[in-house]
């Protein structure tokens, strides 16, 4: 397993230079928060990853989640890890003050978690679900149920999970069957099953607090008939000990193609004790402030793959010997030259930099977004909620379609050695392939751009998200690359405007083309943004390496767009004319 190193330098450049944190945080009142912290919190963040999570990253893949006697547990030193996570206060970060939680801006924890996912995406599942969960029960929960919960959950002293998804009822929860019968002390039995729950049990902390969507007797059909529930491991004692095991079991462990160190758990509740989260029959609009902020993490998931992938692929490809360049030998003393003087190598090698570096700047200008929703005024926080939604299902989606695409690059870089287990570059493939699933699969994520984002929305999310790159631009000082931007981000406005006036079933047929159409366009604007902000670096690798790569994407990779885009107005005929008979002709 290649050893992770985090990208430091690439952060403080995206952070200081290009979002300009200082006067990002005098903007939003947060003027404790210097240069000089945000790079300490990063650098011990880097140590964490680097020297405690990452080594177990590929023995925990060997080992995989075991169900003994009815309790999970994970590898050797996932929990150790945990406790030591917890102890460092990094499980607090995000946390309200008022729950003992740290108040960090995400512009601070975002890299971090970056950091982690790079270095072990399994272990951090659990800790990224937790922040999720605590999320939805500050934004949510009434007050006792913070007051017994919440300080304890921002401190991972317990922990938290979602469950959502039944056999039977997947992306369409209006199937959802689970029960919740109201008690008489005002709590509630809850019983159904649930499949896919990710840390659903495990040995780090003493109580796991499970967030379950279930339907009240009186319910109405459907989507508007789901409501949330708190429903713990043990339930509490009025001193906020743990008390008697609640009636929630794990029925078993998935099998699964890759994240074999995290447990996806079979839930069952057979009348569990839970408590109302939210107002009844209005938690699917609960769940989903926990699924967007999940589906932001996965698609640093997938980034972080992304980096773990090309950081192994560009060791191997510096060490590696063989043949001579075409160019003509560069160690001579050598009997062969290193593969990365080899043009097709460079070109993987690069696409992965240029998509990497690419998305940590969108993941970035993200997080920056999600500190004006929580820190700014009332029109500001309005705008930058706005910019979230847009951006979310782009984020997810095509973050983690890089992580399989870019992750298979690294193989590629490899040769045979990649195929094989012990280099540690197939674990990255495997553990990828699920980030474009979870949390939504990606064709939901298009869906939910194209229909929800742009055709039903007024225009506003699209007009802010416009306004938010255009910003970037006007900050430009080279005026050619300035006007190329400017070019690329009209074309892709002015594309996004005329896609609205099609109807439901042509928008369908082209949303998955029309998010990675996005995606180019934006992640285009970004590059020549960054690029004409590193000819101002004190870094001369940086001044010079963004340039080079800028002109890599623009030439390269940027094209891609135009294929999607040819794409986008070619209506759905073709995939409907297919009837079912003719898929296998029978």
């Amino acid at each position: 397993m290649p050893q992770y190193n985090a990208p430091i330098n690439d952060m403080q450049f995206v952070l200081h230079d290009w979002l300009k944190l200082s006067d990002h945080y005098q903007k939003l009142g947060l003027q404790d928060f210097d240069p000089e912290l945000v790079n300490e919190i990063l650098m011990q963040g880097s140590k964490f990853a680097e020297e405690v999570i990452a080594p177990l990253n590929r023995e925990g893949d060997e080992q995989g989640a075991k169900l003994i006697d009815g309790n999970v547990i994970t590898p050797d030193g996932f929990a150790e890890a945990y406790k030591e996570y917890v102890a460092n206060g990094w499980n607090a970060m995000l946390g309200s003050a008022d729950y003992e939680g740290q108040d960090l801006p995400n512009t601070i924890a975002v890299p971090v978690h970056e950091m982690l996912d790079s270095a072990n995406v399994s272990w951090r599942l659990t800790g990224m679900l937790n922040e999720s969960a605590i999320l939805a029960m500050t934004k949510h929960a009434n007050e006792e149920l913070k007051n017994t919960y919440l300080a304890k959950l921002i401190s991972g002293e317990w922990a938290g999970t979602m469950c959502l998804t039944e056999p039977h009822a997947g992306t369409d929860l209006s199937l959802l069957s689970t029960k919740a019968v109201p008690n008489e002390d005002g709590s509630f039995s809850i019983t159904g099953n649930k499949i896919f729950i990710s840390s659903g049990d495990h040995e780090w902390t003493d109580n796991i607090l499970h967030l379950v969507l279930a339907r009240l007797p009186d319910a109405p059909p459907g989507v508007k008939g789901i409501s949330l529930f708190l429903a713990p491991k043990f339930l509490p004692l009025d001193d906020g000990s743990i008390g008697p095991r609640n009636a929630v079991t794990v029925g078993s462990i998935e099998k699964k193609m890759g994240l074999k160190a995290s447990p996806t758990c079979v839930m069952n509740f057979d009348q569990a004790h839970g408590f109302l989260v939210g107002e009844a029959n209005n938690g699917l609009a609960c769940m989903f402030t926990m699924m967007n902020d999940a589906r932001f993490q996965v698609g640093l998931q997938g980034l972080g793959i992304v980096e773990a992938s090309y950081q192994g692929a560009l060791t191997y490809a510096r060490e590696r010997l063989q043949s001579r360049a075409p160019q003509g030998a560069q160690e001579k003393d050598k009997k062969a030259d290193p593969i990365i003087h080899q043009p097709d190598v460079r070109r993987m090698l690069l696409t992965q930099k240029a998509i990497g570096e690419g998305c940590r700047a969108l993941a970035l200008l993200y997080a920056q977004q999600m500190d004006i929703e929580r820190f700014g005024d009332d029109t500001s926080k309005h705008t930058a909620k706005n910019v979230i939604s847009f951006l979310t299902p782009i984020v997810k989606g095509f973050m983690t379609d890089m992580a399989t695409e870019m992750s298979n690059l690294g193989v590629q870089v490899y040769g045979g050695h990649g195929f094989i287990r012990e280099w540690g570059m197939e674990q990255l493939v495997r553990d990828a392939r699920i980030t474009q699933l979870y949390e939504g699969t990606n064709g939901i994520q298009a869906l939910d751009l194209i229909s929800r984002k742009l055709a039903r929305d007024k225009g506003t999310m699209l007009e802010d998200t416009f306004a938010l790159f255009t910003s970037k631009i006007e900050q430009m000082n080279d005026a050619a690359a300035k006007a190329q931007a400017t070019d690329l981000l009209k074309e892709w406005f002015d594309t996004a405007t005329e896609l609205k006036k099609q109807n439901a079933v042509d928008l369908s047929g082209t949303a998955y083309d029309f998010m990675h159409y996005s995606a180019y366009c934006l992640l285009g604007v970004i590059w020549l943004s960054m690029a004409d902000r590193a000819q101002q670096s004190d870094n001369p690798s940086i001044q010079s390496g963004k340039q080079n790569t800028c002109k890599f994407f623009l030439k390269r990779l940027l094209p891609k767009k135009d294929l999607f885009k040819a794409n986008l107005f070619n209506g759905a005929d073709d995939l409907m004319a297919v009837t079912d008979g003719e898929f296998d002709y029978q």
